[in-house]
């Protein structure tokens, strides 16, 4: 999700309730402590040198069991860090402490939003021989319900 979807989404509801991997909510008295930019440049396995940027929240839980974080809130935290750092249409991250700080990504479904795990990948696998695994597919099935070639058909 990017930033402007966010804030779309965060426009919808009162109250963002976000929920884990798991399906449980995150305790309702969540804080977002931190709205910040990362760049990160490397070098992929093949060589390539690489940039990625995201915007990226920290949520945090304490024992301030009133707290309630309101979706105006939380755009006025937007708004600050868009007229302070960065006024980009980002990807996002969510910080979340658990045993160690996970990193998740954000969909949203009309109602919640929900952290979304992260993969990591080979950006190179032609350079540094990983082979590509093809998807087998039966001929029947390419040509959907429009195709002339099928089983009892008159093209063959």
């Amino acid at each position: 999700m990017i930033l402007s979807e966010f804030k779309h989404a965060l426009a919808q509801t009162t109250h963002p309730v976000i929920l884990h991997l798991d399906g449980n909510p995150i305790p309702a008295h969540y804080h977002i402590t931190e709205a910040g930019h990362k760049s990160k440049t490397f070098v992929d396995c093949g060589g390539t040198l690489r940039k990625e940027e995201r915007i990226t929240f920290q949520v945090w839980v304490a024992q301030d069991f009133d707290h309630r974080l309101t979706s105006e809130k939380l755009l006025t935290i937007i708004e600050s860090y868009e007229s302070n750092i960065l006024k980009s249409d980002l990807e996002i991250e969510f910080e979340y402490q658990e045993s160690t700080i996970g990193i998740y990504g954000l969909s949203f479904d009309g109602r919640y939003f929900h952290l979304k795990s992260l993969q990591t990948d080979c950006l190179a696998p032609d350079r540094c021989g990983i082979p590509v695994t093809k998807t087998k597919v039966a001929m029947a099935d390419l040509g959907g319900s429009n195709a002339c070639c099928t089983p009892g058909g008159s093209c063959c």
